[in-house]
């Protein structure tokens, strides 16, 4: 039998609108449509099984009232800091090992190495680190501080979470360093040289050449740091179990969902941090377009010179 076969430009076509729609299909089924749900919940008194009783608002009227929800938006503040310490450190060593650095390659596979580690694994190692009279303990009494006058650094109100801040800071400093080295690298370097013979120092060379011209990455890296202090759940969860007041509000919805099996109030928390990582993002949009209204005329009229 005689086969009609497709045309080029019909093969093409396909192939294209295979590509376009097959994506858009899955965006639609695993995000869109269960973020729909979602937000649909939040408005019911539900569990995962039985009827659903539509309450209205009511569930984020609960959210603002339950002070165990409120202490875990304060404890985010924490992670937020450590944030804006990873952020600096990091984007300090991407600095420096963006140039020629005697054992640079070496130094940036230690340094991002612990990102490649599982958030449980990375959980189990820091529960041991800072249980009592274990690692750390040791390395302190090594240096001749005695474990008496050693404070528990998993139980004390505030060094908790000071701990658990720490461990999250080792784990993504690698990630947001690799991320700022990238950006760095594709700096061009006729800047760097118009610059040395204009007599600019590297502290100059990085505030007025480097840090605008990477000012997306550090966008990116600001966000990823919101939603991280926001979203902290696996070391946490693994290292206290969020006790004493280690519960984080990814913990703490968590619970609500699974342990209270309130469903409806844990959509209801979702949607709301969701709503604050939104709110964040524009803030910080707005915040970096104001920081560097200049910088973009700058570039263009050193480019022009040179």
């Amino acid at each position: 039998m005689y086969k009609r076969s497709l045309s080029k430009s019909a093969q093409k076509w396909l192939v294209i609108g295979a590509f376009i729609v097959i994506p858009l299909i899955l965006l639609f089924t695993f995000t869109y449509l269960p973020f729909g749900e979602m937000v649909s919940y939040s408005f019911y008194k539900m569990k995962y099984i039985g009827e659903k009783t539509f309450v209205g608002l009511r569930n984020y009227k609960d959210l603002f009232a339950r002070k165990d929800i409120f202490n875990a938006l304060k404890l985010s503040l924490y992670y937020m800091g450590g944030s804006v310490v990873q952020l600096v450190i990091a984007l300090l060593l991407a600095t420096i090992l963006s140039f020629k650095t005697k054992l640079g390659n070496f130094f940036k596979g230690v340094l991002f190495f612990p990102y490649l580690i599982n958030g449980i694994a990375i959980g189990f190692i820091f529960k041991f680190f800072f249980t009592r009279g274990f690692v750390f303990d040791t390395v302190l009494s090594w240096l001749g501080i005695p474990l008496e006058s050693l404070p528990y650094w998993l139980k004390t109100q505030g060094l908790n979470n000071v701990s658990l801040v720490g461990t999250s800071i080792w784990r993504y400093l690698g990630q947001n360093m690799v991320l700022f080295i990238g950006a760095i690298m594709s700096v061009d370097n006729s800047l760097y040289e118009a610059a040395d013979l204009d007599g600019a120092n590297k502290v100059q060379q990085f505030f007025h050449i480097i840090l605008p011209s990477i000012k997306t990455i550090v966008s990116l890296n600001i966000i990823l740091s919101i939603t991280g202090s926001l979203s902290a759940f696996e070391p946490p969860f693994v290292i206290t179990k969020g006790a004493n007041g280690t519960g984080t509000y990814f913990i703490i919805m968590d619970q609500v969902a699974h342990t209270s099996l309130k469903v409806g109030l844990a959509s209801a928390m979702a949607v709301f941090l969701l709503c604050l990582i939104f709110i964040a993002t524009v803030l910080q949009k707005i915040f970096f377009k104001y920081v560097f209204r200049n910088a973009d005329t700058e570039n263009n009229k050193g480019a022009s010179i040179i």
